[in-house]
């Protein structure tokens, strides 16, 4: 018994400083960090903006989508000691990009205005669990994820092409739902440990960086988003069906 107990004397515990160990990180790296959070939080105020700017003046759809990619090709291409040329390039793709995904918070906002914050605050959870859990994590350990999360991504294509092809099922929509929504929290995993390293071998871009992590986010939030007006249209379905009985 003694050995017993001593076992779990020795065995390392959880607190609270756990979640503040970034010993891993040098101070460099931290500061670039810094600012990649901080210019994400303002490419998601952006993308906010895009979106309301649709809301009042139905500007979302494939034009702003083209427009948002087209920005986003110009911002990579674009050398980065012209930050201020960058930061504004990331601006305007965040913008486009909540004009692109306005038409589903409209049609959510009709449905239910309070499924608009519910899926937001499950996305920044999402978000900053998994993003932070990378942080904290050894470096590298969890870069091997990138091969499945890359290989899910080549499954959502294909299956996506081939439901505008031959027609899709709602059984393989729900489907390519909660997969995308597993594949992009890897992404975030991956994505934030490769920020990681690459600002550790030198890589400072934090707008490119940013742009990658606004990416996985926008992913993740559209689809949390789907399923939750998914669900909501499910129950209201079930509600008539038993006004009818």
């Amino acid at each position: 018994m003694d050995s017993f107990a001593s076992f779990f004397d020795s065995t390392p515990r959880w607190n609270f400083n756990t979640l503040k160990n970034f010993n891993q990180i040098s101070p460099r790296v931290q500061n670039h960090l810094k600012q990649v959070y901080l210019t994400l939080c303002f490419a998601v105020a952006a993308a906010a903006v895009g979106a309301y700017l649709h809301v009042l003046l139905n500007i979302g759809g494939i034009l702003t989508a083209i427009a948002c990619l087209g920005i986003s090709v110009w911002l990579l291409s674009t050398p980065p000691f012209e930050e201020r040329k960058r930061l504004t390039l990331l601006m305007a793709a965040a913008l486009f990009q909540g004009a692109s995904i306005g038409p589903l918070i409209d049609f959510a906002i009709q449905v239910d205005p309070s499924i608009i914050f519910s899926s937001f605050v499950a996305t920044a959870l999402a978000f900053g669990c998994f993003s932070g859990a990378a942080l904290v994590a050894k470096r590298r350990e969890y870069l091997y994820l990138g091969g499945f999360v890359s290989s899910g991504l080549s499954i959502l294509m294909w299956l996506h092409f081939a439901s505008a092809i031959f027609g899709g099922s709602m059984a393989l929509f729900k489907f390519e739902l909660y997969f995308g929504l597993l594949v992009f929290v890897g992404y975030i995993v991956v994505d934030t440990q490769e920020i990681v390293e690459k600002a550790h071998f030198g890589d400072l871009d934090y707008v490119k960086h940013a742009l990658t992590l606004f990416t996985d986010l926008v992913a993740v939030f559209v689809r949390i988003l789907a399923i939750i007006l998914n669900s909501k249209r499910a129950e209201e379905e079930k509600k008539k069906k038993k006004r009818r009985e």
